[in-house]
């Protein structure tokens, strides 16, 4: 079981993602906002992953997990994004993240979280 921060302003897609991982027995805090992340990160600590969406009010998924990353350059990070664009891709694949794209399935995001921690192959990996 790993301790899941995801980031998605969208509160249906939220609250689905959540349910998703917690079925998988993960310990899930999901939150709408990279504001509300960074602050969720200072007071319970760096979670073992992240599942960002990208296009959010304020700071993107890519630049939170630029942030999140100053903590752990090597943490984990799943985008759930509907961008699909060279520019929007290639910023991913700079972050070193699996892509998954939305609308997706349970069972491919918990299958590319636990390809992330040593538990299976990540698939869609930019």
């Amino acid at each position: 079981m790993a301790r899941v921060l995801v980031v998605e302003d969208d509160t249906d897609v939220r609250d689905l993602v959540a349910q998703w991982l917690r079925e998988d027995h993960h310990e899930v805090l999901a939150v709408e906002s990279a504001v509300l992340a960074l602050a969720a990160v200072e007071r319970n600590g760096l979670p073992h992953a992240v599942v960002l969406d990208v296009a959010m009010p304020g700071m993107d998924g890519v630049d939170l997990l630029h942030r999140l990353r100053e903590y752990d350059e090597h943490l984990p990070a799943i985008f759930l994004s509907v961008l699909w664009s060279a520019a929007d891709v290639q910023r991913m694949r700079d972050a070193r993240a699996v892509y998954v794209g939305k609308p997706s399935s349970g069972d491919r995001l918990r299958t590319a979280l636990r390809g992330l921690l040593g538990e299976g192959d990540a698939e869609g990996l930019v």
